[in-house]
């Protein structure tokens, strides 16, 4: 990933797979030997009134043992629910077993299995013809095989994210980002808004923007790149949303403020 950015003429990426640091580490190594800079993180879903937002953190202390095991804990929970779409599509008479949804998790996904893992076994196994078949026949929301998945609450997240030394960041938002709900949001512990994402018209990116600076919120941006196969309206190349890099310092100096304040209370408590 490191090489590409390089290749593609970037100076800093985030590395933020859902539910996982498998990688980054890594990346990091390689980012450092190409002058690449590498912001370790991760992506959270947790419960919003629409049903499902997803939190980027960055800045993350990825060793951090808290981390790793509220990150375990929810792979763990997604697995559960894996089983639970797995069992209901046998109770329909489809041929798939969990062997063949795991077989479809990459390194990148940490273990993190998902419907788009359940999706590709059931194309693998000739039930559905593809992805999107497979969602509208059995995983959308409403369909036979669909399973509720198990969110935390934002504020919960944030408050983590805190406690390791991260900043949060709301993903790609789009008509779902009103300045009345980033505010709640907000309240709750958001530091930033995603206000640059592949499926976010000029339209919504400027009014992301304004939002942000009435409310105080930091910006970020990015392709949401998931590899070569997944480009589409939520997806770019990589390096494909050009970003620019003086975005990246105002996170900076607000990640020393976070980090500053949890401090500063941690002191408080133990006088």
């Amino acid at each position: 990933m490191a090489r590409r950015a390089r290749a593609v003429e970037l100076v800093a990426i985030a590395l933020t797979d859902h539910d996982t640091t498998d990688g980054v580490a890594e990346a990091a190594h390689e980012g450092a030997k190409l002058g690449i800079r590498v912001i370790p993180g991760c992506e959270f879903s947790v419960r919003a009134p629409w049903g499902e937002l997803h939190v980027l953190a960055m800045f993350l202390p990825h060793a951090n043992e808290r981390l790793q095991g509220f990150l375990r804990d929810t792979r763990a929970a997604r697995r559960r629910r894996g089983e639970q779409i797995v069992a209901k599509l046998q109770g329909l008479g489809v041929p798939i077993e969990l062997d063949d949804v795991e077989a479809q998790l990459s390194g990148g996904d940490g273990g993190a299995l998902g419907r788009p893992h359940v999706a590709r076994a059931l194309v693998d196994c000739g039930a559905c013809d593809n992805i999107s078949d497979a969602f509208r026949r059995y995983l959308g929301r409403g369909r036979a095989a669909y399973v509720e998945k198990p969110l935390p609450k934002l504020a919960e997240v944030t408050a983590l994210v805190h406690e390791v030394g991260g900043l949060t960041s709301a993903a790609h938002l789009g008509d779902h980002g009103s300045e009345a709900q980033l505010r709640i949001f907000q309240d709750q512990g958001l530091d930033c808004v995603e206000v640059r994402h592949p499926s976010h018209a000029p339209a919504i990116e400027q009014r992301l923007l304004r939002i942000a600076e009435r409310l105080g919120l930091g910006i970020t941006g990015g392709s949401d790149w998931h590899g070569e196969s997944e480009y589409g309206e939520s997806h770019a190349p990589l390096g494909g949303m050009r970003v620019p890099d003086s975005w990246l310092a105002p996170l900076e100096r607000r990640l020393e403020l976070t980090t500053r304040k949890r401090d500063e209370r941690a002191a408080s408590d133990r006088q």
